[in-house]
C-alpha cells in the first residue's frame, strides 16, 4: 500500500496542488466580499459557509444561494468560481485517468492486492517460483491436494494463466521477478503457514539466486530448487534447507533402475505420482546395444545411466565443439551415420535432442532402418505434446512429470522419501511384495499418501497410549471405520517410524507407542476417518466395543455405577 500511496501522491501532486489553491481562493473571495442578510442588513459569510458553498459549487450539485439569497458581486464570484473549478476539476480528474493506465502504477496495485491477500491466508500453502510447463503442473497438483498456491512469474501472459485455467481453489499469482527479495516476502515466504518454495524458473542463474535468496530470508523455510548445471548444484548443496532436483539426473536414475530393478522403479513411480491418476505400468527397457541421438545434458546423463547397468551405447551428435568420446561420433543423424553407429544390433533408440520434431524425425527415420527399436524420447515443449504422442514412444521424458513427483514426494509426505530409500536398498523382493499389496487391497489408482502420528498429546489416543486402557493401541485398530466398525479402511501400512527404528510394512498387530509415525497409502478420505482418532477416544472406544461411549457426566457416572 505505501508504494501505491508513493506513486499516487507523486503523479498527482500538481493536479492537487491546483485544486486546493483553487479551493483557497475561491473561499477567500467568498469570505471577503460583503452580502446582505434576509433582513437586508450587511453580511458576510463565515469560512464553513463560504467552503459549503464552494463545495456544492464546484461538483455542480446546485443547492441555490445559501443562507440567503447573494448580492450581485457574490453571485459574480460564485460565477468565477464556478469556472475556475470545473477546469481544475477536469485537470484533476484527467490526472487521474491517465495514472490508472501507467503499467507502473497498476502493478503497484496489483503488487499490493496481491501481498495483503497473501498475509491473509490461513491455510498452509506453497509459494512456486515460475509458472511454466513445471510449475503448471505442481499448481494443479497441489490443487488435487486441496493446498494453496502462491505463484511468481516473471512473464505476463504466464503470470495471467491462472485466471482462466480450472482450479478448486484459484492460486495467487503474481507477475514479477522473485529475484528480488522484496518480491519472495510479499509471495509470503516469512508467513508462518507457508510450507516449501519451489523454484521451477528455467535459468540456473535466476534459480540459484531465487534459492539463496529465500534461504537467507528464512533459513528455516524447506526450498526446493531445479537445476541442470553442475555447477549450480555445487552451489546450493551447501546450504541445509536447500534440496537439489535435476530433471536429467533423475530421470538418468530411474531409467538406470529400469534396467536393474524395475520393480523398485514401478513402485516409487506408483507411490510418488498425482493421486487419483492411473496406476503406472510397470516399466520394461531391454538390455543390449541403444543409440543416443543428442548428447547434450540429457544425452549425458543417459549415457552414464547405461553405462552404470553395464550396457554398451553410441552417441550421435552434430555439435563439432563436443570432446571426442570413444562412444561419441561426431556426425548427422542420417542413415550413413545410423548405419555406422550400429542400428542393427541396436535394442533402442533415445532421441534427446532440445527440439521435438526432429526427435520425432530421428524415431521415424531409425524405425524405419529397424521396425523393433525400443524409443525412449524427450519431450522439450508442451505445445508440441502431439508431436510426442506420435512418435508412440515406449518411455517419455516430461520434465514436469518428473518434477511433481519429486515434488509430491518431498513435501506431501516426508515419510515417503525415506520410504523409498529403504526400497531402494532392499530391492526388488520388497518392492514385489509391496505391489501385490497394493493390488490386492487398493484399486489400482495412485493412493493418496499420508501419516499418522500417535502422540500420547492428542485427546483420543491419551489413554491408550499412556497404558490406561486393559489393552495398548494396535495397528488394525487405525484401519477400522470409526463410523462403521464393520467396515474396513481401505489403507496400507507401509513404514512405522519409531525413534530412528524403521519396520518396513508394519504387521496390523503391531503396538503402537508414543512418538510412533505410520505412513500410509490409501483412498482418499481414509486420511479424514483416521483423523477422528486423534481428537476424541469415542471412536477408539467404538471400533473396540462397538458400542458408543457415554460422552456426558452424567452417563459416564450412570455407567460407572452400572459396572460397580
Amino acid at each position: 500500500m505505501g508504494d501505491v500511496l508513493f506513486i499516487a501522491l507523486r503523479r498527482l501532486r500538481t493536479p492537487l496542488i491546483t485544486l486546493i489553491l483553487a479551493y483557497a481562493i475561491s473561499v477567500a473571495g467568498l469570505v471577503a466580499i460583503p452580502g446582505v442578510d434576509a433582513q437586508g442588513h450587511p453580511a458576510s459569510l463565515g469560512f464553513f459557509h463560504a467552503f459549503y458553498v464552494v463545495s456544492y459549487t464546484a461538483t455542480t450539485i446546485g443547492f441555490g444561494e445559501l443562507p440567503w439569497v447573494f448580492s450581485d458581486a457574490q453571485r459574480a464570484w460564485i460565477t468565477f468560481t464556478i469556472y475556475l473549478s470545473v477546469t481544475c476539476w477536469a485537470y484533476a480528474l484527467g490526472s487521474i485517468f491517465a495514472l490508472v493506465q501507467e503499467p507502473v502504477f497498476r502493478t503497484a496495485v496489483a503488487r499490493s492486492n496481491f501481498a495483503r491477500r497473501v498475509r491473509r491466508l490461513n491455510e498452509p500453502f506453497y509459494v512456486i517460483a515460475g509458472y511454466g510447463q513445471s510449475g503448471t503442473a505442481l499448481a494443479h497438483a497441489f490443487d488435487e491436494l486441496h493446498t494453496r498456491s502462491v505463484l511468481i512469474e516473471l512473464r505476463p501472459e504466464r503470470a495471467a494463466r491462472p485466471d482462466v485455467e480450472v482450479y478448486q481453489e484459484p492460486p495467487l499469482a503474481l507477475c514479477a521477478d522473485a529475484r528480488w527479495p522484496d518480491i519472495l516476502t510479499d509471495a509470503g515466504i516469512m508467513h508462518r503457514r507457508c510450507k516449501a518454495l519451489i523454484v521451477q524458473v528455467g535459468d540456473d542463474e535466476a534459480a540459484q539466486a531465487i534459492a539463496i535468496g529465500a534461504s537467507a530470508l528464512n533459513p528455516d523455510l524447506t526450498v526446493i530448487a531445479r537445476v541442470h548445471s553442475t555447477l549450480a548444484r555445487a552451489n546450493l548443496d551447501g546450504f541445509p534447507n536447500i534440496t537439489v532436483i535435476d530433471p536429467f539426473e533423475t530421470f538418468a536414475a530411474n531409467l538406470e533402475m529400469a534396467l536393474a530393478t524395475p520393480a523398485v522403479l514401478w513402485v516409487e513411480e506408483w507411490l510418488s505420482s498425482v493421486p487419483g491418476s492411473a496406476c503406472p505400468e510397470p516399466p520394461v527397457v531391454p538390455k543390449g546395444h541403444w543409440l543416443i541421438l543428442g548428447y547434450g545434458r540429457f544425452g549425458h546423463a543417459v549415457a552414464r545411466a547405461l553405462t552404470h547397468t553395464g550396457t554398451t551405447w553410441t552417441a550421435i551428435d552434430a555439435n563439432a565443439r563436443l570432446p571426442d568420446e570413444p562412444h561419441l561420433q561426431h556426425s548427422d543423424n542420417s542413415v550413413e551415420s545410423l548405419h555406422t553407429a550400429g542400428i542393427e544390433q541396436a535394442v533402442g533408440i533415445v532421441a534427446g535432442t532440445d527440439r521435438d520434431a526432429m526427435n520425432l524425425a530421428l524415431i521415424t527415420r531409425a524405425r524405419k532402418l529397424k521396425p523393433g527399436l525400443h524409443v525412449i524420447i524427450r519431450q522439450n515443449h508442451v505445445a508440441e505434446r502431439s508431436l510426442i504422442e506420435a512418435a508412440r514412444a515406449h518411455l517419455c521424458f516430461v520434465k514436469s512429470e518428473i518434477m511433481v513427483r519429486e515434488c509430491l514426494q518431498l513435501l506431501v509426505a516426508p515419510l515417503l522419501n525415506r520410504f523409498l530409500l529403504q526400497v531402494r536398498r532392499k530391492g526388488p523382493q520388497l518392492a514385489e511384495q509391496i505391489a501385490v499389496r497394493l493390488l490386492t487391497e487398493l484399486e489400482e489408482r495412485v493412493p493418496h499418501i499420508w501419516v499418522f502420528n500417535a502422540y500420547a498429546s492428542y485427546p483420543g489416543l491419551r489413554n491408550a497410549l499412556a497404558g490406561q486402557t486393559e489393552h495398548p493401541l494396535l495397528l488394525r485398530e487405525l484401519l477400522i471405520n470409526p463410523l462403521d466398525p464393520a467396515q474396513t479402511l481401505k489403507a496400507v501400512p507401509l513404514l512405522l517410524l519409531r525413534g530412528d527404528e524403521e519396520i518396513m510394512l508394519p504387521p496390523p498387530a503391531t503396538a503402537l507407542h508414543s512418538g510412533d509415525r505410520v505412513l500410509f497409502a490409501g483412498r482418499g478420505g481414509v486420511e479424514s476417518l483416521q483423523h477422528r482418532f486423534l481428537l476424541d477416544p469415542s471412536p477408539l472406544g467404538y471400533v473396540r466395543s462397538g458400542v458408543e461411549p457415554a460422552r456426558s457426566w452424567l452417563f459416564r457416572t450412570l455407567q460407572a455405577r452400572q459396572t460397580r
